[in-house]
């Protein structure tokens, strides 16, 4: 065992996740390299380590550290080389020397016990005197808890977070509820409060633990889309994650509506239970959009007059369901228009639009994905905007608990404008709505368009579908299917889906095809076939346009395994492609990918051919897909260029973000329109195989369809009903808002 002391001149790595570090300690003109786990540490501070000293092969003698000190410098050139090093801001190289020259080897008792005396160093205000020692006591202090919390199995960054949440409180927080944290501090769940108060001895059957892990069971429904639990459901879930008997349970639930973390709403049915927060959420929301409904009692024959109008100019011509919603959207402040495809929403959307613009009145349009607000773009000569942008995100929110991020555009700061026209509005979750609903003043008239029975949002709540259920506010169900649409095997199919009619597989169409296969290595085969070789010529599109659409995550078909084999087909390895490994994948120059979690905080720029920056914003969200453009290995950084030509830089620790899109899952591609999509159609997971899935995915074609698989696997889903239920309530909230007020 070696033992060595000296100064931090330099840390050279640092891991902020484990603490692993490489530092190089000096002494005496003595340079030692050091390597191991500290905790919190900084360039220029006093340290004395013990380890056993190894041989790098690269990198030469050094000390693999297995303990250390922190220490104070006993001899007066040491101490005034830590106070010069920057280790207390504040104080550089001169003004610690005159501190020294004053005190000399009692320096860092006068600091720590008489800090007012360094007022008397020529320089040092009794206010700057008091700024040195609280840093220098915070120092202390800090060191000791990230200390005490490694103990406990905890990273340095949670440590640092839990540090700056409680201060000297910690030390409580940790032996006496561990799970308050999970509570208090974004980022830390349920399970890491868990491992920690089973170190710190908390019992099983703690109140503490089972309330966390009711709140927890609660959160993570919302992460599966769900608003509430019925209370069944809930105590179920959470005795199997606690290993604590229901009885146990049950009884602290009306302590947490007490102490209003719980809302508990009873009907003749169910007992539904809600995280507070997401209670209020669809609560709110029902309000505003009450609020939002409001009549105008223009006549329907002025409005009529002008329709003509507008049609003998335009040529537009519309149905008589197209004209009401026309008529409905003049006359109403909430309109919602849905309809499967062919049955002219776009048509109505351009026709509203047209007579509004004669009015002079000003309109603003958006949908929840970049490749939504780019096809409503095309589809009206009319700039659509995602809805984040459109609200213009900003960055952290002032309630990490309900949104992660925080829009300019809100009830203090309305969207400025008098008409908005949100299109898919069924991706659209109750968080989103509730922000974009919050930047619409009353007397702003709202569209929201979508198509109910696509899937439901990936977020939590059922929004378009329950606004629509709650029969409150004017609907209009486009049902006809246009002629020209008509003509499309793909839209006719899908409407015959969706009524659960016969499709015809045999028929030779232009544009829906199934081709039968056996066997998983066989639809692979004929899905690599068609995107290199067959479909590009024929949809006049690059191979990298044409998407797999696949039911499932797991399995034969599945997009972990169909993305590692079509990386392979698509892009493979070459001397001229850098890439990296990490979290099991390999990324590689040149590959397609896609983002699966909402980032508010990632940047992105477009910049010009000539590379000059021509904007910048805030935000990467689930589902954009783009194409890695580069990949430094030395700096750890990778370049992903998505849609519209944003550039985004993420480090290789950001990169679990990231997976590959040559295949995605239905529940993915929503939003989204593709010249060719290919659908595997094997056995799979019941729950998932059903009607609802395979139209929504069928309606992501714009050119071509194509079913590889065997075509009993096909009308099964078609007859299969049943969908995954979700539980949410909005309807029932509107509801009961038209009921107090009346």
């Amino acid at each position: 065992m070696t033992t060595v002391e000296g100064f931090i001149e330099r840390i050279v790595f640092h891991n902020e996740e484990n603490g692993y570090t490489v530092l190089i300690l000096v002494n005496d003109n003595f340079e030692y390299t050091l390597v191991g786990t500290f905790h919190y540490i900084n360039e220029g501070e006093f340290l004395r380590a013990s380890g056993n000293i190894i041989e790098h092969t690269v990198y030469g003698e050094q000390l693999a550290v297995e303990s250390y000190e922190v220490s104070i410098p006993s001899d007066t050139i040491a101490v005034e080389r830590y106070l010069g090093s920057g280790a207390i801001k504040g104080v550089g190289e001169a003004l610690a020397a005159r501190i020294v020259k004053k005190f000399k080897a009692d320096t860092f008792r006068i600091i720590e016990e008489e800090p007012e005396r360094l007022a008397e160093v020529k320089g040092i205000s009794e206010k700057k005197a008091r700024e040195i020692a609280e840093v220098m006591r915070e120092k202390k202090d800090m060191r000791e808890a990230m200390m005490f919390l490694q103990e406990y199995g905890i990273s340095l960054n949670l440590a640092i977070k839990i540090y700056t949440e409680y201060g000297s409180k910690l030390y409580n927080v940790i032996k006496q509820n561990p799970y308050k944290i999970a509570d208090d501090i974004s980022g830390i769940g349920f399970k890491i409060a868990d491992e920690i108060a089973s170190k710190a001895g908390i019992v099983p059957d703690s109140d503490f633990r089972i309330k966390s892990g009711l709140l927890y069971t609660l959160l993570q429904a919302v992460g599966q889309g769900h608003i509430y639990l019925p209370k069944e459901v809930l105590l179920t879930s959470a005795s199997e994650l606690l290993v604590v008997e229901i009885s146990e349970i049950e009884k602290h639930i009306m302590d947490m509506v007490m102490d209003k973390r719980l809302i508990v709403k009873e009907t003749e049915e169910v007992t539904m239970i809600y995280a507070s927060s997401y209670y209020y959420l669809e609560l709110n929301c029902a309000k505003m959009l009450h609020d939002l409904n409001v009549e105008a009692n223009i006549s329907r024959e002025k409005v009529s007059q002008k329709l003509d109008k507008i049609e003998d100019k335009t040529g537009i011509i519309l149905d008589e369901l197209q004209r009401e919603a026309v008529m409905e959207a003049v006359n109403h402040g909430l309109l919602i228009i849905t309809g499967g495809p062919g049955t002219g929403k776009t048509t109505t959307i351009n026709a509203i639009i047209k007579y509004f613009e004669e009015e002079n009145l000003q309109i603003l349009m958006a949908a929840p994905t970049g490749r939504a607000a780019k096809r409503m773009t095309e589809a009206t000569g009319y700039e659509a905007k995602t809805i984040h942008r459109l609200l213009e995100l900003s960055g952290g929110s002032d309630d990490q608990s309900i949104s992660p991020h925080r829009f300019e555009h809100n009830e203090e700061n309305p969207l400025d404008t008098d008409i908005i026209i949100i299109d898919e509005t069924s991706m659209v979750d109750i968080n989103l709505m509730s922000s974009l609903l919050r930047a619409v003043a009353v007397g702003t008239r709202l569209i929201l368009v979508g198509d109910i029975n696509q899937l439901p949002s990936v977020g939590a709540g059922n929004v378009l579908s329950d606004i629509i259920k709650s029969k409150v506010f004017k609907v209009v169900m486009l049902t006809k299917i246009f002629r020209q649409a008509s003509q499309s095997d793909i839209i006719v199919n899908a409407h015959k889906i969706n009524n659960g009619d016969l499709v015809d597989l045999q028929k030779k169409s232009e544009d829906f095809l199934f081709i039968k296969r056996s066997g998983a290595d066989a639809v692979v085969a004929a899905a690599i076939t068609l995107i290199k070789e067959k479909l590009p010529q024929y949809v006049k599109a690059k191979p990298y346009e044409i998407q797999v659409i696949t039911p499932m995550r797991k399995g034969a078909v599945g997009v972990e395994r169909l993305n590692v084999i079509l990386q392979e087909h698509l892009n493979p390895a070459a001397k001229d492609k850098l890439q990296v490994e990490q979290f099991g994948r390999i990324y590689r120059e040149g590959d397609k990918v896609m983002q699966i979690k909402n980032n508010y905080q990632l940047e992105w720029e477009i910049v010009s051919r000539y590379g000059i920056s021509i904007d910048k914003g805030l935000g990467v969200f689930n589902g954009d897909m783009g194409i890695i453009k580069t990949i430094n290995v030395f700096a750890e950084l990778l370049k992903v260029e998505f849609d519209e030509g944003k550039i985004v830089e993420y480090t290789f620790k950001q990169l679990e973000e990231l997976e590959h899109a040559y295949a995605i899952t239905v529940h993915k591609s929503q939003g989204s329109e593709y010249p060719a999509i290919i659908i595997p159609m094997l056995q799979g997971p019941k729950m998932l195989m059903n009607r609802n899935l395979i139209y929504t995915a069928v309606t992501r074609a714009k050119t071509c369809v194509c079913l590889l698989g065997e075509p009993n696997i096909f009308f099964d889903m078609v007859n299969n009903k049943t969908q995954q239920q979700r539980y949410s309530s909005l309807n029932k909230r509107i509801e009961e808002l038209l009921f107090n007020w009346e």
